[in-house]
């Protein structure tokens, strides 16, 4: 575990990442608990940089004495080449999220899946898991899967438009959980996935704001699921109007974002970070604004 010294410097690897939220959230939650932090940016796109110079933007980060980083799309499967050590969950997901500094070693992990635990868990505490429906077996929906696993979740019916995307998972989790714990079903078989399901665990980009819309008909929501969506901007995406519309309980993904978020800044630090504080803080920082794109968990 890193020392804490302040000004605590910890940083994010990825494309595209200027309208990210976790500087904002690290950053807030540093001066709460007494330290001065500098959240820095290593933007692919600006640099000019591709994923295969993950390893060097890692190195750099570390010879400037970041305690550790956050690490995005597109290099959450490259930066493993790169490592020291995974932890278990990391490993059994292939994704890593956060890379610490500790040691002498860079030791990747991954707080998706657990941002995505314990956001439920938060949200929706009584939710039924018999049988839950994942659209989406991209990174995101792999993190999203181990955590239901976790949370045993008695079947993960896997939806994705790339069938063979879907298939690769729901195998990789019966391989990891046993027989009946998973099954991939096309994305047109929806309607017949959703029919017996307690819940619906949404994890594609569609409802951000430059993927507009809806992932599946509204008609398909019923009030006896409950449904969540991993987008957190905007909090309120089509997805979760139409199923509040339709007297779906919700979860929306500014709770996964911000306890994703606490677990990361936990692992930089030592520190026990408040998330209801920082869920307080990224109200304020979704709020309605101009220039404000919608995001996934970053």
């Amino acid at each position: 575990m890193p020392s804490v010294t302040s000004p605590l410097r910890t940083g994010l690897i990825g494309a595209g990442i200027g309208p990210s939220l976790s500087p904002a959230l690290h950053e807030r939650e540093a001066g709460e608990l007494g330290l001065e932090c500098r959240y820095e940016r290593f933007d692919l796109d600006v640099l000019g940089l591709g994923p295969a110079d993950v390893g060097g933007l890692l190195a750099r980060a570390r010879g400037e004495g970041l305690v550790g980083v956050n690490v995005t799309h597109p290099v959450k499967q490259a930066v493993i080449a790169h490592l020291d050590e995974l932890s278990a969950d990391a490993a059994a997901i292939g994704a890593v999220n956060t890379v610490v500094f500790t040691a002498g070693r860079a030791v990747g992990h991954n707080t998706d899946w657990s941002g995505f635990r314990d956001g439920l868990l938060d949200g929706l505490p009584d939710a039924a898991r018999t049988r839950v429906v994942l659209l989406g077996a991209g990174g995101a929906g792999a993190a999203v899967a181990h955590a239901l696993l976790r949370l045993e979740v008695g079947t993960v019916v896997v939806l994705d438009t790339d069938a063979a995307r879907a298939r690769a998972l729901a195998d990789d989790l019966v391989a990891r959980a046993g027989p009946g714990r998973a099954e991939a079903r096309p994305a047109t078989e929806a309607a017949d996935a959703l029919a017996g399901a307690d819940g619906l665990v949404h994890a594609t980009p569609v409802g951000m704001a430059d993927h507009p819309g809806l992932p599946l008909p509204a008609e398909l929501l019923r009030p006896e699921l409950w449904v969540a969506d991993i987008v957190y901007r905007p909090l309120e995406t089509v997805l979760l109007h139409h199923a509040r519309a339709r007297g779906c309980r919700t979860l929306d993904g500014g709770r996964m974002a911000v306890h994703q978020a606490a677990e990361a800044f936990r692992l930089f630090t030592g520190l026990a970070p408040d998330p209801a504080r920082m869920r307080r803080h990224l109200l304020e920082l979704v709020a309605p604004g101009p220039g404000r794109e919608g995001s996934r968990v970053a």
